[in-house]
C-alpha cells in the first residue's frame, strides 16, 4: 500500500465573507512528485500556508506525516524544506550568512552540497542581500532547500524570477530528489514545468480541486491533434464521432488538419486506413491543452481566491 506523505480531505479556508478555499482534497505520496497547477489567485499558496501551519482552516483535516499541520507544525517541519514564490531576506546580510542562517533553522550545516550548489547557481555568495534581484533571492532560497536533508519538499512558484536556464537546473535537482525516493509538492504555473517533473497532478479552480490524477489519465479527456493526407477522398471524416474542427488544405488534395476525442481516435484512424493513407501526423493532447480544457469548460468560476 502507497503511503502518504502529505494528506489533505475537504478543506475549507474563508478569510471573513471570502471562501479562499471551497474543498480542496488530494495527497501526495511517498516518492512522488505532485504538481499542484491553476493561474494566479486559484487558492494553491492559501493551501500551502495550511500545510504549513501559517494559516488555520476552517474545516477539514491536513496532515503531513500523519501529524496534524496546526496541531504539530514544529514536528513537521523538522521533516521538510520550503521555498515560497517571493523570498524576503535580511537585507544586511549577505547571500552566504543567508543561506547558513536558513539551514541553521532546519537544524542542518553548510557541506560540501551546499557549496557545489552556490557555483552551479551562479550566486555571489558575498554580495549583500538587499543588493540581489528577485531572481538572485530565488536562488538563495533554493540553495538552502536543496541542501537540506527533508523528507518533503515544498515548492511554491519556486523559479519566480529565474531565467530558462536556472529553471532547467531546478528541475533536474528536483528529478534528483525523486531518484533519490524524497516526495515533492510542486505549486506552479508554468505547466511546462509541472508536465516534466510530476508523477501526478491536481488542478485547482476557484478554491476547490477540480481533477487529480497522472498525467496520461488525464490527457483521456483531451482532444489529439491530427494532420492526415490520403489517396482517397476525405468527405465524411468531419461527421465521425469525436471529430472536431475539420479543416481541408486548400493547397493539396484530400489533406485535412483536425482534433479528434482521445476515446474515438482508434475508430477514426480505421477509417483513415479504408481511405488509403499517405501522410499522418498526430501530437497528443499537452498539459496545456488540458488545462485550457478545464479553464474554459461551461460553468468555469472566476478565479479570484487567493
Amino acid at each position: 500500500m502507497v503511503q502518504s506523505v502529505v494528506s489533505i480531505n475537504h478543506l475549507q479556508k474563508s478569510f471573513g465573507k471570502f471562501q479562499a478555499l471551497k474543498d480542496i482534497t488530494f495527497d501526495v505520496q511517498a516518492g512522488e512528485v505532485f504538481g499542484f497547477i491553476g493561474p494566479n489567485g486559484a487558492g494553491k499558496s492559501t493551501t500551502i500556508r495550511v500545510l504549513l501551519g501559517i494559516l488555520k482552516a476552517n474545516s477539514g483535516q491536513a496532515t503531513i506525516f500523519n501529524e496534524d499541520v496546526w496541531q504539530n507544525a514544529v514536528a513537521i517541519h523538522n521533516r521538510i524544506a520550503y521555498v515560497p514564490g517571493d523570498v524576503y531576506l535580511w537585507p544586511n546580510l549577505t547571500g552566504g550568512e543567508m543561506i547558513d542562517f536558513l539551514l541553521k533553522l532546519n537544524h542542518q550545516k553548510h557541506s560540501t552540497t551546499t557549496d557545489e550548489l552556490i557555483h552551479e547557481f551562479e550566486l555571489d555568495p558575498k554580495k549583500k542581500s538587499r543588493n540581489y534581484s528577485k531572481g538572485n533571492r530565488q536562488k538563495v532560497a533554493l540553495i538552502a532547500a536543496l541542501s537540506t536533508a527533508a523528507d518533503l519538499y515544498i515548492f511554491d512558484e519556486p523559479t519566480s524570477g529565474l531565467d530558462p536556464l536556472m529553471e532547467e537546473l531546478f528541475q533536474k535537482h528536483v528529478l534528483a530528489l525523486k531518484q533519490q525516493g524524497k516526495s515533492v509538492l510542486l505549486s506552479s504555473h508554468i505547466l511546462s514545468e509541472v508536465e516534466r517533473m510530476c508523477d501526478r497532478i491536481g488542478i485547482i479552480r476557484g478554491g476547490e480541486i477540480i481533477e487529480t490524477g497522472t498525467l496520461e489519465q488525464m490527457r483521456q479527456l483531451t482532444r489529439t491533434q491530427v494532420i492526415v493526407q490520403a489517396k482517397q477522398s476525405l468527405a465524411g471524416v468531419e461527421s465521425l464521432a469525436g471529430v472536431h474542427d475539420f479543416r481541408l488544405d486548400s493547397h493539396v488534395t484530400n489533406k485535412a488538419v483536425f482534433a479528434v476525442d482521445t476515446t474515438q481516435i482508434g475508430q477514426v484512424m480505421a477509417d483513415l486506413a479504408k481511405r488509403e493513407i499517405v501522410t499522418l501526423q498526430t501530437t497528443p493532447p499537452t498539459l496545456e491543452d488540458l488545462f485550457m480544457h478545464y479553464y474554459n469548460a461551461e460553468g468555469a468560476e472566476d478565479h479570484d481566491t487567493k
